[in-house]
């Protein structure tokens, strides 16, 4: 979301643009394979090591069939994708300001392939530039349910 992001599908060029793209789909990310080994270091790094994320044996008799990414891993994700996505220019720095509302819908499991979407909800104006709401729904590949949707805001400053 910088302006040395390369390759974003969408490029917005300033506040006026970014207004004028409200109720728009942004575009997709690249696919992403979940694989043990990313499970095991997000483990490693949060210290969540619950059997149903880092224990592949236990994880086959679990409610999952297999060992499951962490929702927070998933969330944490669209960092990865959303510069894929979206590039803005003519702001001096972007910020993320946190999220409204995270749902986790459907388990990531370990081999699953997953992008984001992202749809630009709503800009506000606050004090040195702008706020936006982007809706960013994480799809599971042939899944019937997204894995994630977060409602992330970011600020845009003059």
């Amino acid at each position: 979301m910088s302006d040395d992001t390369p390759n974003a599908q969408t490029v917005l060029d300033g506040p006026d643009a970014v207004r004028a793209a409200v109720g728009t789909h942004l575009g997709h990310s690249d696919w992403l394979e979940v694989d043990q080994e990313r499970v095991n270091l997000f483990a490693d790094a949060t210290g969540d090591h619950q059997w149903i994320h880092v224990d592949p044996e236990k994880a086959k008799d679990g409610p999952f069939g297999g060992p499951i990414a962490h929702g927070y891993l998933t969330l944490s994700l669209s960092n990865l994708f959303l510069p894929q996505i979206i590039e803005t220019k003519g702001f001096s720095a972007g910020v993320n300001y946190g999220a409204d509302k995270v749902r986790f819908i459907s388990p990531v499991k370990v081999g699953d392939r997953i992008r984001g979407g992202a749809e630009l909800v709503e800009v506000t104006d606050v004090k040195g530039g702008i706020q936006t709401l982007v809706r960013i729904t994480i799809e599971i590949e042939g899944g019937a349910k997204p894995a994630c949707v977060i409602d992330s805001l970011s600020r845009w400053l003059s």
